[in-house]
């Protein structure tokens, strides 16, 4: 299972890339191999305002639907668009081509939102669950 140390995550299992005002979000390899075959995603449209902690999409698997809960507070900027034809991309490259949304950051730029994990906080957390 694959943790990139350049990301932040969440214990819901969602990964954060911030650079600048933007973040860059997915949902982990790890939360990926617990889900099994994704088979559709409904993520939140561009312009809409998220809020940390709460859910603003869904993934459906073969085994289950999850919520995708907003790992920060801001404005969707843009939608993967490969992900509602092909949601497996979550799957395949979680962490690349299987990104899910971008979010223009409510928080002063540069500032990290609070209650992200770094991937030793997130791997520890996941070896503990």
């Amino acid at each position: 299972m694959t943790v990139p140390d350049e990301l932040h995550y969440t214990r819901e299992h969602e990964w954060v890339a911030i650079n600048g005002s933007t973040a860059s979000i997915g949902i982990t390899d790890h939360a990926q191999q617990a889900l099994g075959d994704v088979v559709y995603v409904s993520l939140p449209s561009a312009g809409s305002k998220i809020t940390a902690g709460e859910p603003c999409g869904e993934v459906e698997s073969t085994k289950s639907v999850s919520d995708i809960f907003a790992p920060v507070d801001g404005e969707v900027a843009e939608a993967n668009p490969e992900i509602e034809q092909n949601p497996g991309l979550v799957n395949a490259d979680p962490y690349g081509t299987g990104w899910l949304f971008k979010v223009t950051l409510a928080t002063a730029d540069g500032e990290l939102p609070p209650g992200l994990l770094t991937a030793a906080e997130y791997s520890e957390f996941i070896a503990e669950e």
